[in-house]
């Protein structure tokens, strides 16, 4: 079969491309997603998240190598191997990052990505709940709601204590700046998970010019010369092609896309010969400068009760239940980082330099990472958590084998240079703050985690090294930038060295943005489609 276009990976960039590209009837576009389809409970109902973190049916679910600085322990990475990618798994917290970061973009050389040209982006995509203004959207495909009426009450405790410490209240991280503490905004919409699958392929799907092909498995781009043709994929154990006349775009996000670049021939030439792959374009960027937000937790218990007193006992389940699916309200109806903020760790810094999680629930049980809330402590209990929001260090991500099947090896680095070190150290004396601040001082028992007696620097240090680890933002594996030899898309997301060939996801940024990253992907799947479109001519 022959298309206009074809987009690898139907996630938070690659649905936007298949909706925006397809929109005007006039292209034939082919959708290729390695996973299922996302209608699943678990997956629209917020709180499935506890239950799609290691569920192999909708999660690429990557370990990386062991990490020095974190005592050598391993990484686990889930990764959205369903319709929607990693906004159908992901924990929906909302936010763009700051203006400063998309002006840092522009100072690498990247015209045309600045905080002015990327606003638009932002607006179009998204119906902001509390309407539209100056900076939010008010009819966009992605609904992005205020939780307040079903937040905890401990929230309005973590804000007051915010503002003790003087950071001052923000009601809108998204908005005119983004310092300060306040609640985060959900990517939901009647008791819904939003995924860029519900928000984009939903309206486009009955297309006729749209075809999408799940459980199709990308192996390799295919090339005349240097020029990508088509496509390579696996599908119910048959393997079958794909060509476009226009171009190839690669969605698949921070690690399929240069796992897939350099399986087709495109990526470091002694890695690619190593494995037998003939090189079609040398491009040592591909799979390096990885970026990632790694942060560290702090559990205390309670003296008041927090949603461990209502989601602990079996009755508590129960109820929370019922009054979910009836009527669509209740905790089930969250995400489970319900308040936050972005704060500086020292005097003197232009801009916030960490990110802070507040969830008034507790499992001392879970492994890293995980938020199950549905089984949290016997006993009340709240955690905090920080994550510097521009970290320094880079880490690199190749190929194990010439098998699409194989997982890549992934060396994310973290804390490899003495900035990050001392930035993590700060973050967590913010903690440190904030839980001595009178109206949170007074509702804490004890902290369980690090242990009271965990005081100095190094002692600290040691607790971090020991249970610090990401909060699944992995990014500029495939870096946008003006430097052919180092950098893998141009600032139209052209791959260097190739013709007709794109990469469109947060593979691309070229430094992670200040927070949550799906927001930025869903914008540079927006940006994107625009100059596919306006290329076309």
């Amino acid at each position: 079969m022959t298309y206009d276009y074809i987009i690898i990976g139907a996630g938070s960039a690659g649905c936007v491309l298949a909706n925006r590209l397809s929109a005007s009837g006039r292209y034939k576009v082919l959708l290729l997603e390695a996973g299922g389809s996302d209608k699943s409970f678990w997956i629209w109902m917020p709180i499935g998240y506890g239950k799609t973190f290691y569920r192999k049916s909708v999660n690429w679910m990557y370990e990386t190598q062991p990490v020095e600085a974190l005592g050598g322990r391993t990484s686990y990475w889930p990764r959205g191997k369903v319709m929607g990618g990693s906004s159908s798994i992901n924990a929906m917290v909302y936010i763009r990052g700051q203006h400063a970061d998309f002006d840092d973009w522009v100072a690498m050389g990247n015209p045309g990505w600045g905080w002015d040209d990327v606003l638009p982006y932002f607006k179009r995509s998204e119906t902001n709940d509390r309407g539209a203004d100056a900076w939010r959207g008010g009819d966009g495909p992605v609904n992005v709601s205020t939780m307040d009426r079903d937040l905890h009450p401990l929230c309005q405790t973590w804000v007051a204590a915010g503002q003790e410490c003087q950071y001052p209240h923000n009601p809108d991280f998204n908005g005119a700046q983004q310092d300060g503490v306040g609640t985060y905004q959900n990517t939901a919409h009647g008791g819904f998970r939003m995924s860029t699958a519900r928000a984009y392929i939903g309206p486009a799907k009955g297309r006729a010019n749209l075809r999408i092909e799940k459980r199709a498995l990308a192996e390799r781009i295919l090339f005349e010369g240097t020029r990508a043709v088509g496509v390579e994929y696996r599908q119910n154990g048959h393997v079958k092609r794909a060509m476009a006349v226009r171009e190839v775009i690669v969605s698949g996000g921070a690690v399929n896309s240069p796992q897939l670049l350099q399986l087709s021939g495109v990526g470091p030439g002694a890695l690619l010969r190593e494995h037998g792959i003939d090189v079609v374009s040398e491009r040592a960027g591909v799979g390096r400068n990885m970026q990632d937000h790694i942060a560290v937790d702090f559990l205390f218990r309670s003296r008041v009760p927090t949603l461990n007193d209502q989601l602990h006992s079996w009755h508590g389940k129960l109820r929370a239940g019922l009054q979910y699916v009836l009527t669509r309200r209740g905790p089930l109806s969250l995400g489970v980082n319900q308040g936050g903020g972005f704060v500086a760790t020292r005097p003197g810094l232009s801009r916030p330099n960490t990110q802070l999680f507040f969830s008034p629930v507790s499992y001392t049980k879970a492994a890293p990472g995980k938020r199950a809330l549905m089984n949290p402590d016997p006993f009340s209990g709240f955690l905090m958590g920080a994550q510097p929001t521009r970290p320094t260090s880079r880490g690199y991500l190749e190929i194990s084998s010439a098998d699409p099947n194989a997982q890549p090896i992934i060396h994310p680095n973290y804390m490899d240079t003495e900035e990050d070190v001392r930035d993590m150290l700060e973050s967590a004396r913010v903690m440190e703050r904030l839980a001595a601040a009178p109206s949170m001082a007074k509702i804490i028992e004890r902290r369980i985690s690090p242990l009271p007696e965990v005081a100095s620097d190094d002692e600290m240090l040691d607790y971090i090294r020991q249970s610090a680890g990401t909060v699944f933002h992995p990014v500029s594996t495939c870096r946008m930038g003006p430097d052919a030899g180092q950098d893998v898309v141009d600032n139209r997301l052209r791959v260097y060295g190739t013709q007709g060939l794109r990469v469109i996801d947060a593979s691309i940024f070229p430094t992670v943005t200040s927070g949550n990253t799906n927001a930025p992907a869903i914008m540079v799947g927006e940006k994107g489609a625009d100059m596919v479109l306006e290329d076309a001519g």
